[in-house]
């Protein structure tokens, strides 16, 4: 015995058959624009490693400490500046404190110790080299405490302030 399926039945089955498969449409569409921007600064930022002078024992010494300038492209020239310290002293003789004790050193951007390195443009900064383009620049700084300077034990300390004009 065969089995035949009524044209009723098969009328059925394609009609859920097509419901099954047809797409369903969204109700409606909206649509917008999204506003995209960015703005670059002409920025530079600075770091530096510690200059620190070890175990003075009234002999001259001597210490370097490096800083890394990283500007933005735009920024092809700047001069880097360094400010007498909170020490006390002036850009020429700074000074390292402990107590109410004090000690001379000076900051150099020279290794043989005779360009002081200040805070007046034009005369005792660094210049950055002018049109090179390069992002990121490093400045070593030479630092000498003098000679046959007695003070009491202990750690001396002072704060350098950094300015980069650009």
């Amino acid at each position: 015995m065969r089995f035949v399926p009524s044209k009723k039945l098969a009328t059925v089955t394609l009609a859920l058959a097509g419901l099954a498969a047809a797409p369903s449409s969204p109700a409606a569409t909206a649509t917008g624009v999204l506003a995209v921007s960015a703005i670059v600064l002409s920025t530079c930022v600075v770091v530096a490693t510690p200059l620190v002078f070890n175990n003075y024992t009234l002999a001259i010494l001597n210490s370097t400490a490096t800083i890394t300038v990283t500007c933005t492209p735009d920024v092809l020239t700047y001069t880097v500046g360094l400010d007498a310290g909170l020490g006390g002293g002036t850009t020429s003789t700074r000074k390292v404190t402990f107590l109410t004790n004090t000690l001379n050193y000076g900051l150099y951007r020279d290794a043989g110790h005779t360009q002081n390195w200040g805070n007046s443009a034009g005369v005792d900064t660094q210049p950055s080299s002018a049109g090179t383009g390069t992002l990121v620049k490093l400045f070593t700084v030479h630092g000498q405490l003098a000679a046959n300077q007695p003070g009491a034990i202990g750690t001396y300390l002072d704060t350098v302030q950094i300015n980069v004009e650009y």
